[in-house]
């Protein structure tokens, strides 16, 4: 058996960890607070944002009603920065705390996972910025998402932006696996279309780039693949009408394996690529990937129009004469569903200037824990190229 790469996977150890306790449906998020007090604890530490503090409340009533007593910080309203985590850390030090719960988006669950990891003081932020540099988590953590994307709720990464560097940085580490995940897509029925529709693709980038990779293995592939599934059948949906549970769902359910794909395998140029506009010009996350998704995967489709074929069948296309031809089916695809759920399609639109391409270039450059994952070597002049091919779009086409 051979990855994406074309390397033999045998003697080849896949180390997946998850939440040791993992639960999807429904209205299952008041349940956490019965898990939390069979456990013992007693003082909640409870991150948030303002714009989910209904959702929060309910879920600290009912933990006030077993008994522990709640603290809620929802200063969490933007994508977080070293900044943001140093302010919840210290508004957290003044209370007692013995379990810290994160329930919001992925902006939200990330300060959640550092504050938990980084409680005892014995290192800094910066200390632990790449992977595996993390010494350990000295509080419990239990996370609920509100959004379906980013899959932080089960994956071993954290992202922050690095004021000083303009850059996001991420913390990978099995250590930053939540011990409990409650993902209940009612949570999500709230969230507007513009915020489904780039999380949604996020979740989706998550997918293609950990199936499309040199590090692909067979058991994350069926992940990956039905992640894919999932999303592109119920993305839009979701974005037309946000009560549609059924939608709501199947998108929580592929964010959910989306996630579960970023620990074995993670993600790749795209994500790379996608650093340097959210840390310079403040894109949003997802949609940096929503708008670098398609011409990555063009740049990447030589490597393996197999995989990328397997990956436009998974997205409802039909097949064509050749993989190739199969594949830019599933590219359009990917293209015209961005259109529709009104995502900008143009780096122009973010104020990105052909000036501005050498210096995100070289930023995107830095991020060697994915560029190392790409199918295809990625130099900095691709990346220029890439950046150029995006500073304007003809979106009428």
């Amino acid at each position: 058996m051979q990855n994406a790469a074309g390397e033999h996977l045998t003697g080849r150890a896949l180390c997946l960890i998850m939440p040791r306790t993992l639960v999807f449906g429904c209205g299952c998020a008041v349940e956490i607070a019965q898990h939390l007090a069979s456990r013992g604890f007693r003082h909640a530490l409870l991150v948030t944002a303002t714009a989910i503090r209904p959702h929060a409340d309910s879920v600290a009533r009912e933990l006030q009603n077993r008994d522990l007593s709640v603290l809620v910080d929802d200063s969490v309203n933007d994508e977080p920065t070293v900044t943001t985590l140093d302010r919840v850390l210290d508004r957290a030090h003044s209370a007692t705390i013995d379990v810290v719960v994160g329930m919001g988006g992925g902006s939200v669950l990330d300060v959640a996972k550092l504050v938990a990891a980084l409680w005892d003081g014995e290192q800094r932020i910066a200390d632990c910025f790449g992977i595996g540099r993390l010494a350990g988590r000295p509080m419990y953590l239990a996370c609920l998402p509100t959004t379906a994307g980013t899959g932080s709720e089960v994956s071993p990464n954290a992202i922050l932006l690095d004021e000083t560097d303009a850059l996001k940085k991420g913390v990978v580490s099995p250590q930053m696996v939540p011990d409990a995940a409650y993902v209940d897509p009612v949570l999500t029925r709230t969230v507007p279309a513009r915020v489904t529709a780039a999380t949604g693709v996020d979740a989706l980038t998550h997918c293609i780039e950990a199936y499309a990779n040199r590090f692909a293995h067979p058991m994350i592939d069926v992940f990956a693949i039905k992640g894919i599934e999932l999303i592109m059948g119920s993305l839009e949906a979701a974005c037309q009408n946000g009560e549609d549970i059924q939608a709501r769902s199947a998108l929580s359910l592929g964010s959910l394996y989306g996630g579960l794909c970023l620990g074995p395998v993670n993600t790749a140029a795209v994500h790379a690529l996608a650093y340097p506009l959210g840390g310079r010009f403040h894109v949003p996350h997802g949609v940096s990937n929503a708008i670098l998704l398609p011409d990555v995967l063009e740049f990447n489709l030589p490597a393996a129009p197999e995989r990328y074929a397997r990956i436009a069948l998974a997205m409802g296309c039909q097949k064509e004469a050749t993989d190739l031809l199969t594949a830019q089916r599933g590219i359009d695809r990917i293209r015209a569903m961005c259109q529709r759920c009104g995502i900008p399609a143009c780096l122009s639109d973010f104020g990105v200037h052909d000036a501005d391409v050498p210096r995100m270039a070289e930023s995107a450059m830095t991020i060697t824990r994915l560029l190392k994952n790409n199918l295809r070597d990625v130099t900095r002049e691709d990346a220029q190229r890439i950046y150029r091919g995006l500073l304007k779009r003809n979106t009428s086409a």
